[in-house]
């Protein structure tokens, strides 16, 4: 196994278009894992440590631009207002070790179902940004970045650069069950945002299925619940029978597989627990903020 060491982003850039296959390795919480147990053996490891681009984090008017190595400690300290929902799942990385290290980028390379960030991302409506030496960057929507388990939407050649989240505008939530409360694998995940500016509201599901996904059925069932009631406007409390059928939604879009960590049948059925809490949650600190409103007038 060779080591690659580049200074730069051009460099990683060039390394990566001379060597294809070369795994990249950051904070290195899955890889080493991987290479560890002898699950993965690469040709090339592309150590990016030494790129401080991918290290760098700024908060813009409507959009948080993430690097990919921003750890998840600093998404916990610096950006819980922007980005609630990632900062909650930040919380939930196995870890303080693995959280000072491991970012965001990593979840997306690796692309496992179980990652953490995923649906907190899903949710959120994120956007990647991916490089290559030939073709330059592109802006891959996160909808579109999972294309099968634990393969994403990378040429052979690119490497992610920044995540691009656009700023919260509503009330954001996350939830994780595992078997412990720490240094985890989540048996699975949801996430759910609120996006008052839009009036609508999305989801995203970890664990639960070959990729992360979003239960769309869920959510336009909700949002035409919400604007066919003016509950967006009158800040009327959510039906019970609206909350239900939301959390069934989501439970059935839910496709998982029975292993070591849990059922599929407890895993469908927690992700409907989950859906109906976070709703409860989310529309309840909507409707304390007054917006309801006053971003109506």
């Amino acid at each position: 196994m060779d080591f690659l060491r580049p200074a730069s982003w051009e460099e990683a850039l060039a390394a990566k278009a001379e060597h294809p296959t070369a795994v990249p390795i950051a904070g290195g919480t899955d890889v080493m894992v991987e290479i560890n147990f002898d699950h993965r053996r690469p040709e090339y490891l592309l150590d990016l440590n030494r790129i401080e681009l991918l290290r760098e984090w700024e908060v813009g008017e409507e959009n948080v631009r993430l690097g990919a190595s921003v750890p998840y400690t600093t998404i916990m300290e610096n950006l819980r207002a922007e980005l609630p929902g990632l900062a909650l799942a930040s919380h939930t990385v196995a870890s303080p070790q693995i959280r000072n290290r491991g970012g965001v980028g990593g979840n997306l390379g690796t692309a496992s179902p179980a990652g953490d960030a995923h649906p907190a991302l899903l949710a959120a409506g994120a956007e990647v940004e991916v490089e290559s030496q030939a073709r330059g960057s592109r802006f891959i929507p996160i909808d579109e970045f999972y294309t099968g388990v634990k393969r994403n939407a990378l040429a052979p050649d690119e490497l992610i650069k920044t995540v691009h989240v656009k700023k919260a505008d509503g009330p954001q939530q996350y939830s994780k069950v595992g078997t412990r409360n720490a240094m985890v694998i989540a048996v699975c995940a949801f996430g759910l945002a609120l996006h008052p500016e839009t009036r609508t509201v999305r989801t995203g599901i970890g664990s639960a299925a070959p990729t992360p996904i979003r239960a769309k059925e869920a959510e336009n069932f909700l949002n035409a619940a919400l604007e066919e009631g003016g509950f967006w406007d009158n800040g009327k409390i959510i039906t019970p029978s609206i909350a239900k059928q939301f959390a069934d939604l989501c439970s059935g879009a839910a496709n998982p597989i029975d292993d070591v960590r849990g059922t599929a049948k407890y895993r469908r059925h927690a992700v409907g627990i989950m859906a109906r809490r976070q709703l409860g949650w989310t529309w309840e600190q909507y409707r304390g903020t007054g917006r309801t409103l006053e971003g109506a007038a």
